[in-house]
């Protein structure tokens, strides 16, 4: 059976930061490109989160069975965003900020291979096909709208309307 877009969507965005992740963590001692390239991931990671909560999740959020799911993925996003506002706040170069890194990479990865093994397979399981194809319609159209808003936001704060 295909994936259907919505967790196609999500997966190919993984599988993105996935090797943003790779990279970063191969970087050693230049602040300048660490800097960088930290900046086009958190970018990423804030919009994909952002629209996938204003898409997945809002309907798990609304769906008894999966309710849980979506709440305990809610959070993670918001302690992954904070660990990035406390990244973004330190020296590129310095130790505190690669053990920061590897500290949010850890819980990041866990999350999204959370998400990919459990909570995808258990929302495929409830929603029917239009939904889901619905879902990945707000997905893709959200998620570029959420770019500009996360350029404009920085990580770790609640200044997001």
């Amino acid at each position: 059976m295909a994936l259907a877009q919505i967790y196609a969507d999500l997966k190919r965005d993984h599988d993105k930061q996935r090797g943003m992740l790779k990279e970063l963590g191969e970087l050693q001692g230049d602040g300048k490109k660490r800097q960088q390239l930290f900046e086009a991931f958190r970018l990423e990671l804030q919009s994909h989160a952002a629209a996938e909560e204003e898409s997945l999740y809002a309907t798990m959020l609304r769906d008894p069975e999966l309710r849980d799911d979506a709440r305990h993925s809610v959070s993670e996003h918001k302690e992954v965003d904070d660990l990035l506002g406390e990244m973004a706040d330190l020296d590129f170069g310095s130790d505190e900020w690669s053990e920061k890194f590897f500290h949010m990479r850890r819980r990041y990865e866990h999350h999204i291979t959370e998400e990919e093994e459990e909570m995808f397979p258990a929302a495929a399981k409830e929603l029917d096909d239009a939904t889901e194809a619905e879902l990945a319609d707000i997905y893709e159209e959200r998620k570029p709208e959420e770019l500009k808003i996360a350029k404009d936001n920085p990580p770790g704060g609640d200044e997001r309307d």
